[in-house]
């Protein structure tokens, strides 16, 4: 049976959750993220307390999870500079789904999500960065109006091997 996805903003009390998850999904796929499942391992719950974006008056600094009752199955979030000039964009940050829960449209979910919160916080470009060869992120993002503007060769090295990450943007 499937049972219904919720989308929310974490809080601090999902944070041993969202570890536990981004622990998981970086030690599956150490190509697809910028840090190494080694290194995150030993930080704490408490660690990842900036990326909730408490601390912002400005908005657009957020974490968002996908529930299935009371599991994590996926989250993404969204960073956002604080400097005056370049305070409109928003970069997509960590876009992760538990293998078990892909194919049921929580991908989309989130990054609607996130979309829809950033612009709430007046946020006018989203970016990203995706890893290449990753074909099924990438048409998510495609489908939800991102749009590569180009690639860095070579950007992440996983043990010898290295991997492209494709740049993409939209407007809001």
């Amino acid at each position: 049976m499937n049972e219904a996805i919720s989308i929310r903003p974490l809080g601090s009390a999902d944070l041993a959750d969202y570890k536990r998850l981004r622990d998981d999904m970086l030690a599956l796929h150490p190509e697809a993220f910028t840090s190494d499942a080694e290194s995150e391992s030993g930080k704490a719950p408490a660690d990842y307390l900036h990326r909730l974006g408490l601390d912002r008056r400005d908005g657009g600094q957020f974490l968002l999870g996908a529930w299935r009752s009371a599991r994590l199955v996926g989250a993404i979030g969204c960073e956002r500079d604080e400097r005056l000039k370049v305070r409109h964009i928003g970069k997509v940050i960590g876009m992760m789904v538990r293998p078990e829960a892909r194919g049921a449209g929580i991908g989309a979910l989130l990054l609607e999500a996130c979309i829809a919160d950033a612009r709430l916080a007046g946020v006018e470009t989203m970016i990203l960065t995706v890893t290449a060869e990753n074909a099924t992120a990438v048409r998510l993002y495609e489908r939800h109006g991102f749009v590569a503007y180009g690639t860095l060769p070579r950007a992440i090295k996983v043990a010898d091997r290295y991997h492209d990450k494709l740049h993409m943007a939209r407007a809001l």
